[in-house]
Formats: C-alpha cells, sequence, structure tokens
C-alpha cells in the first residue's frame, strides 16, 4: 500500500507544480531564510511543543528540501529515488502506528516553515490530517505594517486562549470574537474552553465550506464573527452539527456580504419601482389584504421624545392611509428583552415591523433572519446587514442651517453643542453644525459637551458654567422635562428663548416607506441588490426640516431660508472639500462634495470644534448600549492602557 500511497502523492506533486507554472509562481516551498532576516530568527520565542493546524504549514526553513516537494508539500521525485524510499517507510510507519514525534518548525505570521520533519509533514497532508505535532519557535515581524499590527493582535489572543486555527482578515476581529464569546479578554482558557470552542469551529467551518464558503472572498473567521452577531456563542453551543449547518444556510446572504468592498447600498430618495407583472400582482395583493404595521420602541412616549415622535409618525400614517394598514405600538422593549417583543408583533401576524432606536437592532436581525416572511426595519445608519433593511434621516442638512444661525447670532463666537450619543449620523451632525457657524463667522468655536457623559442636564451646565449663552441641545421634545428647550436656544439667567430646531418628520418618512412597500419598490430593491439597503432621506424628501422662531432676526431668517431651499433642491451642500479636522489634518477633494457614505462614516471632528469623542468607559449604560449596535469606531475602543 505504501507504493501505491507514493504514486498517488507523487501525481498531486505532479499535478501542483505544472499548476503553479501556469499560474505564474514558484512550484517548490517557499523557504523562510529567503525573506526573513537571520537576526529576527535568532530573536525567535520558543512556544514548545503544539498542535499546527497542517493548513498552516507552507513552507520550509532553509532551501535544502525544495527539489524534493511541490507548493503543496507533496513529492515530486520519481518513485526509485532513495527519498521515495524514505517516504513509503514513514507512510508505512504512520499506518502502523502513527507518527509520533513532533516536527521542528519556525512560526511567521502564522504560518509555519519546517526545520526538521518535511517527510513527516507530507505524509499527514497526504492523508489529510488536521493537525500536525511541532516543537515551535515564533519569530515576530517588524509592527508597522496593516499585515503585523493584524498578526501582533493574533498573539495577543494566543497568549490567553492557545488557539492557532482562528484567523481575520481585519483589525478587532479577535477582539470583538472574545466579546462575542462573553470572554475576559484577558482571562486564561481552560482546557474545556480550548475543547468546546474548537468543536463548535469546526463544525461552523464545515458547514460554511459546504455552502461553498471557500469561494467567498472571507475567511471562516469573519464568516463566524457575522454569524455571532445573529446567534450568540451560548446558542451556538448549544446546536447539533446539523443545527449549525441549517442556521449557516439561513444567514448564508449575511456571510456573502462581508466579502463585498462597499457592502452598504444608501438610497438618498424614495423612488418608484419599475412595474413589472409580479410587481402589479403583489401591490395588488398587499392592497386587497390590508397591511399590518407594527412600530417596536424600547421607551415609551411618556418618558422619549424619540420615541414621541414615531409614535406621531405611526398615528399620522393612519390617516393618510386609512383602512388600506392598520398600526399598532409596543413599547419599552427592553423588558425583558428586545427579541420578545419583535417575536410578538410577528406573532400578532404584522406584515411590516419598524423598530425604531438603535439598541433594537441585534434583535432586529435575529428576527428577521428566524422570520424572512416579515419585512423588519430598524431605525439606524451605517449598519450592513442583508436580512434588515434601515433607515434615518439625514438631520445633518438641519444642523447646517442651525449652525449657521448660531454663528450669526452668537455675540463671541463660542457656541454650545451637546450631542447624545458617538454613533454614525451624529457626528455628522456635529460637524455640519460647526460647518454652518463658522461659514457665516469664521472666528466660530463650537464646544462640544455629551448628554451620555453624566446626564444632560449636567452637560448643559458645564457650558453656562463656561460662560456659554448660545447652546444646541435636544433634537426631540421630551415632554416630561417640563420648561425645557429643545434645539437651538439662547440662554440669560434663568430664562431660554429658543431660536431655532431641527425637526424630524417621522410621518412623512413612514409614509414614503410604507408607500414602497405597497408599491413594490422596497422588494425590488433587495432582489436587484446584493448589499445592505440603507435609506437615507433628507429634506428633498421631506423628512427633515427646520424650525425658526420669530426671536430671530428676519435678514437670518432669509438666510435660513435659501439654505433649506438649497439643500432641498440639492443645489447646497454641507460638506464640499477640503474640510480641516481636529488634529491638523485635511479631508476630500477641493471642490468636491462628499459622498453620502463618506458622511455618515464620519469618526472625526471639524477644526472648530473643542471638544472630543467620548471612549466607551464614560458613556452611560444606554450610551454604551447605543454604541455597541452602531456606535463609531473612537467610542468602541478602551481608553489608552486598557488594551
Amino acid at each position: 500500500m505504501p507504493e501505491q500511497y507514493y504514486k498517488e502523492a507523487l501525481k498531486a506533486g505532479q499535478k501542483e507544480y505544472r499548476a503553479c507554472i501556469a499560474r505564474g509562481v514558484s512550484p517548490v516551498l517557499p523557504v523562510l531564510d529567503d525573506f526573513v532576516p537571520e537576526e529576527r530568527v535568532n530573536l525567535g520565542i520558543s512556544l514548545g511543543v503544539v498542535q499546527v493546524p497542517a493548513e498552516f504549514i507552507v513552507g520550509t526553513k532553509t532551501r535544502g528540501r525544495t527539489a524534493s516537494f511541490a507548493r503543496n508539500f507533496m513529492p515530486i521525485l520519481p518513485e526509485d529515488t532513495e527519498f521515495a524510499s524514505k517516504w513509503r517507510s514513514l507512510c508505512g510507519s504512520h499506518l502502523k502506528e502513527g507518527i509520533r514525534d513532533p516536527i521542528k518548525a519556525y512560526e511567521y505570521m502564522n504560518r509555519f516553515y519546517v526545520q526538521e520533519g518535511n517527510k513527516r509533514v507530507s505524509v499527514l497532508k497526504f492523508f489529510d490530517a488536521a493537525t500536525v505535532t511541532a516543537e515551535v519557535i515564533r519569530i515576530m515581524p517588524e509592527p508597522g505594517t496593516p499585515e503585523s499590527d493584524l498578526y501582533y493582535e493574533f498573539t495577543e489572543f494566543y497568549r490567553v486562549t492557545h488557539v492557532n486555527y482562528v484567523e481575520f482578515s481585519k483589525k478587532g476581529g479577535y477582539r470583538e470574537l472574545l466579546k462575542r464569546m462573553g470572554r475576559d479578554p484577558e482571562a486564561l482558557w481552560t482546557e474545556d474552553d480550548r475543547r468546546r470552542f474548537s468543536a463548535v469551529f469546526h463544525y461552523f467551518r464545515t458547514a460554511f465550506e459546504e455552502r461553498s464558503g471557500g469561494k467567498l472572498n472571507i475567511r471562516p473567521g469573519d464568516a463566524l464573527l457575522s454569524f455571532l452577531k445573529i446567534y450568540p456563542y451560548k446558542d451556538l453551543c448549544a446546536m447539533t452539527q446539523s443545527e449549525i449547518k441549517k442556521s449557516v444556510g439561513k444567514v448564508w446572504e449575511e456571510l456573502e456580504l462581508q466579502q463585498e468592498k462597499t457592502p452598504i447600498e444608501v438610497k438618498p430618495v424614495p423612488v418608484e419601482p419599475r412595474a413589472t407583472l409580479l410587481t402589479k400582482v403583489l401591490t395588488t395583493a398587499t392592497a386587497a389584504m390590508g397591511l399590518k404595521v407594527g412600530f417596536v420602541h424600547d421607551k415609551t412616549p411618556e418618558k422619549s421624545g424619540w420615541t414621541h415622535g414615531h409614535e406621531q409618525g405611526r398615528l399620522y400614517v393612519e390617516k393618510v392611509f386609512g383602512d388600506r394598514i392598520g398600526t399598532v405600538s409596543y413599547f419599552n422593549a427592553m423588558d425583558p428583552d428586545p427579541l420578545t417583543a419583535i417575536n410578538r408583533a410577528i406573532d400578532e401576524l404584522c406584515d411590516v415591523v419598524f423598530t425604531t432606536s438603535p439598541v433594537l437592532l441585534p434583535a432586529s436581525l435575529r428576527a428577521a433572519v428566524d422570520n424572512p416572511g416579515t419585512l423588519i426595519m430598524n431605525c439606524s445608519i451605517n449598519k450592513s446587514h442583508r436580512y434588515v433593511r434601515t433607515y434615518y434621516a439625514r438631520i445633518y442638512e438641519a444642523k447646517f442651517i442651525i449652525g449657521a444661525i448660531a454663528g450669526a447670532m452668537s455675540e463671541d463666537g463660542r457656541i454650545g453643542y451637546v450631542c447624545d450619543y458617538p454613533i454614525f449620523g451624529q457626528i455628522a451632525g456635529i460637524n455640519a453644525f460647526a460647518l454652518g457657524a463658522r461659514m457665516v463667522d469664521p472666528r466660530s468655536t463650537v464646544e462640544l459637551e455629551w448628554s451620555s457623559v453624566g446626564g444632560r442636564k449636567a452637560a448643559v451646565e458645564r457650558l453656562t458654567s463656561r460662560g456659554i449663552k448660545l447652546i444646541s441641545a435636544m433634537d426631540n421634545a421630551r415632554l416630561y422635562e417640563s420648561g425645557d428647550k429643545f434645539g437651538l436656544y439662547l440662554v440669560d439667567g434663568d430664562r431660554q428663548t429658543q431660536l431655532a430646531a431641527p425637526l424630524w418628520n417621522w410621518g412623512v418618512y413612514y409614509e414614503g416607506l410604507i408607500r414602497q412597500i405597497l408599491n413594490g419598490a422596497i422588494r425590488t430593491e433587495y432582489e436587484t441588490s446584493s448589499k445592505a439597503i440603507n435609506y437615507y432621506w433628507g429634506m428633498s424628501a421631506g423628512t427633515v426640516d427646520v424650525k425658526v422662531t420669530d426671536a430671530v432676526p428676519e435678514p437670518v431668517k432669509r438666510l435660513a431660508g435659501y439654505l433649506r431651499e438649497g439643500i432641498s433642491r440639492w443645489i447646497v451642500d454641507p460638506f464640499i472639500g477640503p474640510i480641516h479636522i481636529q488634529g491638523g489634518d485635511t479631508v476630500g477633494e477641493p471642490g468636491r462634495p462628499f459622498d453620502l457614505e463618506e458622511i455618515i462614516s464620519m469618526d472625526y471632528l471639524v477644526e472648530n470644534v473643542a471638544g472630543r469623542i467620548p471612549v466607551y468607559e464614560e458613556l452611560d449604560s444606554t450610551g454604551k448600549a447605543t454604541v455597541e449596535s452602531v456606535g463609531v469606531e473612537p467610542a468602541r475602543k478602551p481608553e489608552a492602557g486598557q488594551e
């Protein structure tokens, strides 16, 4: 039998050799000494005897054995050579008692290069061994490149887990995996931890590859992270192999989405669908049956101005559509958990479910995967989820106008700004406000505070204690805070005078979305795109507006009106490059308006903003929950020294 096995291995080696030549790559094993300086090799760190993934053994330490193997470690020397005889002998020993002696190898960037034991690796790879026992010396690369930085993250992960078979294509993956597993990043794994993870990862990877996951431009680790956003790790551990396979199939489009360079498709305006027989039939059928629409809120209208605005939007669409739709609201969805509230709406036969807060996004995604017949839409932005459409208003357009009003009304150029959460969309609002103020008054400075750090009242007091009288605070009137102003207001002792406020026209937004559901546009957009759909409507769609009070002088009112008209007609753009940001850098090309994707993903502040984006640990509990779902990267990072 060893003779026959060598024939098969030789055939596989020759095939790989020819294929490599055809592809224009070296047909023999890579040699570590060719690209790693000897001085770095001499600084290697011993890892002891460990199990090495066979697929990660890719080369040899020195050039001596390169003529014996093809790039896949299969032999290429004739059957009558001494090498072939030794390979067959080793093969026979493996079949009788197994290969027990560890090889010696160097690890560089989590790939292994054999110093002793090349034939052992060849035989084990021929028999599809998953791992190879090896005495390993690790060589650390020079830091400073994206690849080496990612590798250094891996070494921290390996330090606590001793897991070397999971890899990610982007920084942060290892930390996120531990977080989604509910693990302390500094807690050492036990042998039971490793066994459990090894089993579930094996089952997951098998299911992933059986669906041709190897053809996707993502790694199994990347796919696992996407899966864990929908099914928590404890649920994954409780699944059987067949259940994992079924669940991977249910979320497949979500996994495919991860290979997209630009996974989000932003829809800036409502569109009419192409008239097809199918859309006509579906539209007629939906209209005949009526549409039941559920609104799931994290709070109540009495406690949250945000929820109050969405509830007013629900009442608005009830009047607009009459008996063509029915609506129902579900409040306090976080008690006991949001998935229960969303499933209740589905169980009560809602065809469409709007979840009105970013903190409801994870539960929305899980419910959408488990209930593909229900359309679920979440009020958030810049999230790449295939099964949940998101919607948000371009409130930065209103903030730009209000910033211009503030610049015109400020006496000393100092303006206060209180923001709730450091999330996508809100950063653009801060920057637009600051640019609007500077457009009118080049000396203006916007002093930034956060209500999610110590509360809104404390944030306002920090501003007024510094002598700031012009403040932009809440974006929504909170009914329970009697006497508080929202939007831009002037503080004069105990007196507060409202000047302007952004308006979220949720009724108009929901009317537009429901019309797109009824006429088939949303279905068509989903079926004709492979990306995540984000609706991001603004003044041109009537979903955003600005209220200007009589306390604002008439010339400033006219300025606001001109800007509003220009933005609505796509003539005026708040963001045109270059824009100077904190730290002295510039972003954007001269004279070019920013793309919506660039605006949505802003995670920096413009230069006339005095303040910073808070880090995760500074936020209150609601702020942390919100940031975990849709927070910008600076707010999601641990403070310096905590990594």
